[in-house]
This record gives structure tokens, sequence and C-alpha cells, in this order.
């Protein structure tokens, strides 16, 4: 098959109106099928609303992403293992898989790609070791996993895992650029996109859901994104040696999950099981209506965004100087949210 490569203006247009009409298609076909999976589990809302929306934002990249050239050939592989992770997902949508299926297939699906594309986090080099690149694909599949389930653990509000998701899009959007790492910058813009188009049907009150079908894809694609990024940094950032700034974009779900965990280990809960436990249940507790909740998390995410500007641009101790404002502020939110009551 010959290569097709269309301006990504024109990319990202089809890949929202694709999303769009996928989305539309499957709240058409679905909407008055019972999806309640799970009765057992504590959830903020028992409404009847398909949670097929990950399916569509799944197919409408993959067919968009094409449309960029055989320039990302490698990404249309890691985005092939994407629709095979939403599968799971989907399947996980109906029939409530057990969570030793659902992490097994989630290693199965990350440890595939990283090794046949020969694609990790460098952090032995970080530790001054050499151990043939074993604790870097180990250390790699351990970061996609972990960031795949805390964007499976924010889609627990309509509206929410898009608006954190695609700020965080936006920000590797903004860095890609800088930094001229324009197949990155072109496959962020691509998923941003898609999940725009399902934005539409996920606003509150939401006609149709993300599911895991759709959390699960979104945080594969982040995280291979995140290990994609290349820091070329001038060596005049003290810490830039340490730490890839695009980390620190996953703030939000991260700190979620840590809250989470605290929580449900602390009152011995399993942490596999659903609740309403999470920052935005706690927001919804104090008073703020959801789209109030969804306020919060954007400005949030733009103030993280400033602060690991400032430690990427700035020179000698005000990086990081930044760089720690941006840590204890993370400690005091943490230290904050986890001493909010739950949403009962």
């Amino acid at each position: 098959m010959s290569n097709i490569q269309i301006n990504i203006y024109f990319t990202a247009f089809i890949a929202l109106a694709l999303s769009i009409v996928f989305n539309y298609l499957i709240f058409t076909f679905t909407k008055n099928t019972n999806y309640q999976k799970n009765n057992n589990e504590i959830r903020l809302s028992r409404r009847n609303v398909p949670p097929l929306g990950g399916i569509a934002i799944a197919l409408s990249f993959l067919l968009s992403v094409r449309l960029l050239g055989q320039a990302e050939s490698n990404f249309i592989t890691i985005a092939l293992f994407g629709v095979l992770i939403a599968i799971m997902g989907a399947f996980d949508d109906f029939y409530n898989l057990s969570w030793k299926i659902k992490l097994f297939f989630q290693i199965l699906f990350v440890a595939i790609p990283i090794i046949l594309l020969n694609i990790f986090l460098n952090f032995e080099s970080m530790l001054g070791i050499d151990l043939n690149n074993t604790l870097n694909i180990f250390i790699s599949i351990l970061w996609i996993v972990l960031l795949i389930n805390s964007i499976n653990f924010i889609d627990n509000m309509d509206g929410l895992a898009v608006v954190v998701s695609g700020g965080i899009c936006i920000q590797i959007i903004l860095l890609t650029y800088i930094f001229a790492q324009n197949k990155l910058t072109d496959i962020s813009v691509i998923l941003l996109f898609t999940m725009f188009g399902f934005l539409i049907f996920n606003f509150p009150p939401a006609k149709l859901y993300l599911g895991d079908s759709g959390s699960l894809f979104i945080g594969f694609l982040l995280g291979f994104i995140s290990i994609l990024f290349t820091w070329n940094n001038s060596g005049s950032q003290i810490l830039s040696y340490i730490l890839s700034p695009i980390i620190l974009f996953f703030t939000i779900p991260l700190l979620d999950f840590i809250v989470i965990m605290h929580f449900r280990i602390t009152k011995k809960i399993s942490p596999t099981t659903g609740g309403t436990d999470h920052i935005s249940h706690r927001l919804l507790a104090k008073g703020f209506s959801e789209k109030k909740v969804l306020l919060l998390f954007f400005i949030y995410s733009v103030i993280n965004f400033i602060l690991i500007i400032c430690f990427v641009m700035l020179e000698g101790w005000l990086s990081v100087f930044s760089f720690l404002f941006y840590i204890l502020q993370l400690i005091a939110m943490f230290i904050y949210l986890k001493q909010l009551e739950i949403l009962q």
C-alpha cells in the first residue's frame, strides 16, 4: 500500500470529523441498550450511558495517523497495539474482567512494541550502569502501565478524563514544538482532536462514556509519547539530566492515583474496586458542580505547566527553584486533598 501524507491541519480536521461521526453512530445505535455491568461497585452515577466512546477515539486515531505518512510508521505499530488494548478494555466494560487478566494484557500489549521497536526510558544511563537495557525495558513497561491505570482512574466523572488528557496533550504539543520534535507534535495533535470529537458527547451531562476502552487507549498512547520524547537540553538546566519534563505533565492523574491508593490501603479497601474517593468526588463533596470541578482541574493543569516550562527554559538555580516549587505545591496539594471528605 502506498503511503499517504496530508498536511497536519487537514489531518486534524479529519480526525475531529471522524471522531464526531463515529461517536454519533455509537450513541445512535447503542443508547437504548443496558450497560450496567457491576451493581456491587460504588459509582458516582448509575445512569445507563454507553461506555463505548473509546472505541470511536481509537478508530479515529488509527485512521487519521495513517494519513501522516511513512514518517509515522513506528507509531502506527504502537497505535495498532493501542487498539488491541482498547478492545480488551471494551471486553472489560461488558464482562467486568478480573484485574489480574487486565494487568496481564496491559503488560503484554505494552511490552511487545517496546521490545519490537527498541524504545525505552534510558534509566540505566541515569544510574550510570549497563544491564543491556533490561532495567530500561522493565522501568518503561512499569511507567506506561502506571499511566494507563492512572488515566483509567481519572475517568470517574463526566468530561474529566478528556479534559485532563486533553490538557496533557496540549502541554506535549507546546513542548515538542519548542524542541522541534515535530513527529510527536503531530501525533499529539491527532490524539487531541479525536478527544475533542468525543468531548461533545461526554461533556456534563454525558451522552457517552469513555469506558475502559478509551481510558486504556489514551493512557497507552500518552505513555509511549512520553518515552519517545527526546530530552535534548542545552546542559544549562541543573536537573535536566535527571528528569525529562514531559513526565511532569502527568501530575493530575498520578496525584489522583496516589490519593486513592493512600486512602484505600489505609482503609484496607481493595485498590481495584470502584469508588467515590477520587479527587473529583472529594471536590464534589465540598459543593462544587461538575463543570466547576472541570474548570479547577484545567486551572491547576495550567499552573503546573507554567512551573514545568520555567524548569525547562530557565537556567541554573532559577530552574532548580521552579522544580522545587513544583514539588512543594505537589506535596501540599496531596496533603490537602487526602484530608477532604469522600463523596457519600
